[in-house]
């Protein structure tokens, strides 16, 4: 029997009353095995932005259920979905997100600071980040500051900050968005070491070459899971 890491039933996320109110999805439901590679996409406006902030517990849904990894986070106020997120999600972002003034070790350390590693010494710390720095192929970058790295480096660096925490999911938001195509090839090798390994991936992305790459792509459309895998070139914004 499937293990669900995701399960979402009739979801709706609506900003504003009224005859202004948008409706970003419209019952929408979505399930990730545990172990998947799923990639969302979705063109300017189809709700997808949405779905990803709700997944990674940044946002709630107006209505509707939202399991996570055997919890339901559907009703947790602010302070108990940060909790979540820092528990069972990690983040890799377009834009890295990383701090200029930390080395790429320091980086990657930083999430420990707020999950259940406070009991770690300075010491267990460092050696957790250096081997996650050395499976992403950066154990000889340890110390650079990240304007001392390319892009697809400093993309390497949150991939292993995001792992840190042994998260549920990785939620990766266009992570090739701001990478060369050979970066970004070298990026989504990593995703698929990560994924043979075991983790469980979510990307938004709206390059269909790389989509097609996951195991199983998701369109959404109008608030809702729409249309087969082969629509996805038709779906696919550039």
């Amino acid at each position: 029997m499937s293990e669900l890491v995701i399960d979402i039933t009739k979801m709706t996320k609506t900003y504003g009353e009224g005859d202004i109110a948008v409706h970003a999805l419209s019952g929408l439901d979505l399930q990730v095995e545990r172990g998947e590679f799923v990639a969302i996409m979705g063109p300017s406006g189809s709700g997808k932005s949405t779905l990803m902030n709700i997944i990674g517990c940044l946002d709630r849904a107006t209505s509707g259920l939202y399991v996570l990894d055997g919890e339901d986070v559907s009703g947790l106020n602010r302070d108990q979905l940060a909790s979540v997120r820092n528990r069972k999600i990690g983040f890799v972002f377009q834009s890295y997100n990383l701090l200029p003034r930390l080395s790429a070790r320091k980086n990657v350390m930083l999430p420990m600071m707020y999950n259940g590693f406070q009991n770690w010494s300075e010491e267990q710390r460092s050696d957790r980040a250096s081997e996650l720095l050395d499976l992403v192929g950066l154990g000889d970058r340890l110390h650079h500051l990240p304007t001392e790295l390319s892009g697809g480096q400093q993309q390497r660096v949150a991939i292993a900050r995001a792992l840190i925490n042994d998260p549920s999911i990785v939620l990766a938001d266009e992570p090739t968005g701001n990478l060369d195509s050979r970066s970004s090839t070298e990026i989504m090798g990593i995703f698929h070491r990560l994924h043979g390994q075991g983790a469980t991936i979510v990307m938004v992305t709206h390059e269909a070459e790389r989509a097609r790459e996951a195991g199983r792509v998701v369109n959404v459309l109008d608030g809702k899971v729409v249309a087969p895998q082969s629509e996805i070139d038709r779906m696919a914004v550039t």
